[in-house]
């Protein structure tokens, strides 16, 4: 499989991801927007961390994103990125 083709998918599979995401806030009566002012996040960084992490297997290095993550994997009771209540759980350790 060539490169472009791998990163066709992957693209596919975080575009769906950052649906999902979009969907559950829906399902909430919410959105990227509304949630994160009410979290005290900036809109757009809300945003960008979901665009950039949801689908995929990295957990973010920054805070701010890590942070972001969790609390939004906890409201909407799903797991943005995969195992990121395990990483959260020791991190609180």
């Amino acid at each position: 499989m060539s490169d472009q083709a791998k990163n066709s998918k992957q693209n596919k599979v975080r575009r769906e991801a950052f649906c999902k995401v979009q969907s559950l806030l829906v399902e909430k009566d919410s959105s990227f927007r509304k949630w994160a002012l009410e979290n005290d996040y900036h809109p757009r960084t809300v945003t960008q961390t979901v665009a950039r992490y949801a689908g995929g297997t990295d957990l973010p290095i920054g805070r701010l994103s890590f942070r972001i993550l969790v609390k939004l994997s906890k409201a909407l009771e799903h797991e943005i990125v995969p195992g990121i209540f395990k990483h959260a759980a020791e991190d609180a350790a």
